[in-house]
């Protein structure tokens, strides 16, 4: 899934909470590792940290795109 919206890469964080589900549980037990991971390994989700990594992990998983369509926008 590519989500694309402002502040996207901040917004899908917060839904995912914490890398290691085990905190997850603790501190955010609404986010989606909380309800679905186990540990930091097996998390459940992945998200981007940044708009470069999401450029380039879009590339990765959907190799069909081009890199011209992923760099016109400026938020994913």
């Amino acid at each position: 899934m590519i989500l694309e919206k402002n502040n996207a890469i901040a917004d899908w964080r917060s839904l995912m909470g914490p890398t290691d589900a085990s905190k997850a549980k603790i501190t955010h037990p609404h986010s989606i590792r909380a309800k679905c991971g186990l540990d930091t390994e097996k998390n459940c989700v992945h998200g981007s940290d940044s708009l470069k990594s999401a450029q380039r992990e879009i590339l990765f998983f959907f190799e069909e795109l081009s890199a011209d369509v992923i760099t016109e926008h400026d938020e994913l």
